[in-house]
């Protein structure tokens, strides 16, 4: 029975590493294109994932009643409207219609943010700004089996995503106050399980031979360091 990376004991070796943001195009290729979807569920999943940030983002806009966290929450819309608006305008220069490769996409995108959407705007918030952080990092690892469209697509990603400023909104939050503290703190842990399966959801087969885990547990494990850096970040335990 094969067993996914977070059941197994670490053994310390390293295969690959997700390449850093500023990094992209002699740094070292993810090795398992065989794995990666096509080239229209890529960028039909990336597109709308994009969407989506930028429409709960500007639910958390209407929601707020301080001006300055809604200037800053507008930025943070903005960066996510520009990037699905760059992955739509590749998609028309090859040919293709948006809607029709994002559609497939909506009903399982729609629910997994349900699904990681809090109670509480701080909730939604660190939602976020964790689940966008890990799929971009997936999303830029899958980039590199799609030549010079895999390219362009890295380009967007790495664009800044005019997030810091959900960090200091957290920050602020937890601040001298241990109960927001460890319910966020919870909250962030909670979040990992569902973007994973997303992650997970957007590879090739539908179940993986033990050959194919041992290609996907390093990327999986580089999201995972990833996600405790921005938790660590925010004065979070992840």
């Amino acid at each position: 029975m094969v067993k996914w990376f977070w059941q197994r004991r670490d053994t310390g070796e390293r295969v690959l590493s997700l390449r850093a943001r500023g990094d992209f195009g002699d740094a070292v290729r993810v090795d398992f294109e065989e794995l990666a979807p096509d080239i229209d569920t890529f960028l039909g999943q990336a597109a709308y994932l994009q969407l989506g940030y930028f429409e709960t983002l500007s639910e958390l806009i209407a929601l707020t009643p301080q001006l300055e966290k809604k200037e800053a929450l507008s930025r943070a819309a903005g960066a996510a409207l520009t990037k699905h608006e760059a992955l739509v305008a590749l998609i028309r220069d090859r040919g293709e219609d948006p809607t029709a490769l994002m559609l497939p996409f909506r009903e399982p995108l729609d629910a997994f943010r349900a699904a990681t959407h809090g109670v509480h705007a701080e909730e939604t918030m660190l939602s976020v700004h964790i689940t966008a952080g890990m799929l971009d990092d997936f999303y830029l690892a899958l980039a590199a089996s799609y030549g010079e469209t895999g390219r362009r697509v890295a380009r967007i990603l790495r664009a800044d995503s005019d997030r810091q400023a959900i960090v200091e909104i957290i920050r602020e939050r937890i601040a001298g106050d241990a109960e927001w503290k460890s319910l966020l703190a919870m909250w962030g842990r909670r979040l990992v399980g569902d973007t994973l399966l997303i992650a997970r959801a957007a590879l090739r087969p539908r179940s993986l031979r033990e050959v194919d885990e041992e290609k996907v547990e390093p990327v999986f494990t580089e999201l995972m360091s990833a996600h405790s850096r921005r938790m660590d970040d925010m004065g979070l335990a992840a």
